[in-house]
């Protein structure tokens, strides 16, 4: 005989209230908003050349190849363009997070003679747009020899404003009893730095690191002004090269932007909950 123990009933699902689907509504309309670029892309890339500038334009192709990709790896050295931005990228990411850490920390937990001025000049810098510096570096790193250089894509990329100021604004919203508990113990500023605020920030440092790493992947201005050597070009330096050469190819356009942007949609995929994490725990959210 079964006995009511047994009987296992299936909780019921509860039914989806209006806002439930008018929100799931808006969210699949912005997903096929921002989704609808990415596809007509990967469709054009499929396409011939003659096809692709066929008026009036069509989504799906009628005849799909893999020419334009084909092209794509012949006329240009993509595996060179790859490497140079992922280590210019990763070179700026490192440096950029080790300096925002130490720049953040320092204007979060100590007291210092022109402290407020510093900070105002480091804030300053969020108002003055990267182009507007581009002659003066340009002449900076002219005159240092840097020109065609792996550190002269780099270390002017490393002027993080921003990025001081969400680790600064994080260090702010951590519990200095912790801190002063280290000290009783013991620990100096270098070992409560590293051993207990670098742990507790991951998230930011997280979003700090991505937001940073793309940046410097789609940065096109710079190393387009300080490098002529064909052997030290970044990815989109190197396409728009490719394109310029041989007139507007749209089939090949459109792969060499998905080539350009499919690093960038793998650190999105994998590290989407560091980000919303990261920004969350920054407390700009609401600012």
């Amino acid at each position: 005989m079964t006995t009511a123990a047994e009987i296992r009933v299936k909780p019921r699902r509860p039914a989806w209230t209006p806002s439930q689907i008018v929100l799931t509504l808006v969210g699949t309309a912005v997903s096929v908003v921002f989704l609808a670029p990415f596809a007509w892309g990967l469709f054009t890339s499929l396409k011939s050349e003659s096809e692709a500038v066929q008026v009036p334009p069509h989504w799906l192709p009628k005849d799909w190849t893999g020419q334009a990709w084909k092209a794509l790896f012949e006329t240009g050295n993509i595996t060179n363009w790859f490497v140079n931005s992922l280590v210019v990228s990763v070179c700026v990411t490192s440096v950029v997070l080790l300096v925002s850490a130490l720049a953040g920390y320092g204007f979060a937990r100590t007291e210092f003679r022109g402290k407020s001025v510093l900070l105002g000049l480091v804030m300053a810098g969020l108002m003055i747009s990267p182009a507007v510096l581009g002659v003066p570096l340009f002449t900076t790193v002219q005159q240092m020899g840097m020109v065609d250089t792996y550190w002269g894509m780099i270390l002017p990329q490393c002027a993080p404003a921003a990025m001081v100021y969400i680790l600064y604004k994080f260090f702010q919203g951590v519990p200095r009893e912790l801190e002063e508990a280290a000290f009783i113990d013991g620990a100096g500023r270098w070992r409560v730095f590293f051993t207990i605020v670098l742990p507790l920030s991951r998230p930011s440092l997280a979003a700090v690191g991505i937001f940073t790493f793309i940046a410097s992947w789609n940065n096109f201005l710079w190393p387009y002004m300080v490098t002529n050597n064909p052997d030290l070009m970044t990815m989109p330096n190197g396409i728009a090269t490719v394109m310029n050469s041989y007139g507007i190819q749209w089939a090949q356009l459109m792969a060499g932007g998905l080539m350009a942007g499919l690093p960038l949609i793998i650190v999105f995929v994998f590290f989407q909950r560091q980000i919303v994490a990261g920004v969350a725990h920054t407390g700009l959210a609401g600012q």
